[in-house]
C-alpha cells in the first residue's frame, strides 16, 4: 500500500493540483503519525502537530493550541454590525483555496465526527474543499485487549455512498479523504 491512502470526491473529477503537495506533507510525517502498522495512542492533536510546519509552508493557517489565540475559527453566520455571530473551530484553513482541514483520531473512528465535519464544513463561509484525515486503523484498549477500528475504510464507504446516491449534494468543489 502506498502511504498515505486517499480518495478524492467526486470520483469523476481529477484531483486539483494542491492535493499532491498536501499528500506529500502527510507522507513526510509518516514516521510519527502512520497508523498503517499497529500503533496505539495516535491523537488528532499529535497528527496536527506533526503536519503543522508542512501545512504552513503550503499557506495554511493551522491550529497551534487549545487556547482562543491558538484556534482557527471560520465564520458561518453574521449578526449585528457584520460581526461573526456563529463560527466553527477547525484544524486548518487555506484562505486562498478555501480548504478546510479536519484531522480526526478516536472520535473520528468511534463517534460521529465524520458526519459532524461534513455538516459543519458545509456551513463555513468560503469552504470549497474538505480535507478529512482519519487513521487507517485507530487502535485502542478495550476490556484488556487491543481493538482496531477501520476509520478510513468506514469514512470511505460513507463518502462512496454519498456521492454514488446523489441524494445528498455536498456544497464543495471536492473532498479529499486521507488515511494516515
Amino acid at each position: 500500500m502506498s502511504y498515505p491512502v486517499w480518495n478524492y470526491y467526486p470520483r469523476n473529477l481529477r484531483p486539483p493540483e494542491w492535493v499532491e503537495d498536501f499528500l506529500s506533507v502527510i507522507h513526510d510525517a509518516a514516521p510519527h503519525i502512520s497508523t498503517a502498522e499497529p500503533r496505539v495512542g495516535v491523537t488528532s492533536d499529535m497528527v496536527l502537530r506533526h503536519l503543522a510546519a508542512g501545512l504552513k509552508g503550503l499557506g495554511f493557517a493551522v491550529e497551534t493550541g487549545k487556547t482562543a489565540a491558538g484556534k482557527i475559527r471560520r465564520p458561518v453566520l453574521f449578526g449585528d454590525n457584520g460581526r461573526a455571530e456563529v463560527s466553527y473551530e477547525i484544524d486548518a484553513f487555506h484562505d486562498g483555496r478555501g480548504i478546510v482541514v479536519e484531522a480526526e483520531a478516536g472520535r473520528g473512528a468511534r463517534g460521529n465526527a465524520v458526519y459532524r465535519d461534513i455538516v459543519r464544513t458545509s456551513l463555513i463561509l468560503d469552504a470549497r474543499y474538505l480535507a478529512l484525515l482519519l487513521p487507517i486503523a485507530y487502535r485502542h484498549q478495550s476490556g484488556g485487549r487491543e481493538v482496531a477500528v477501520p476509520a478510513f475504510r468506514d469514512a470511505r464507504d460513507q463518502f462512496n455512498a454519498i456521492y454514488a446516491s446523489q441524494r445528498l449534494r455536498l456544497p464543495f468543489d471536492g473532498v479529499l479523504l486521507v488515511g494516515y
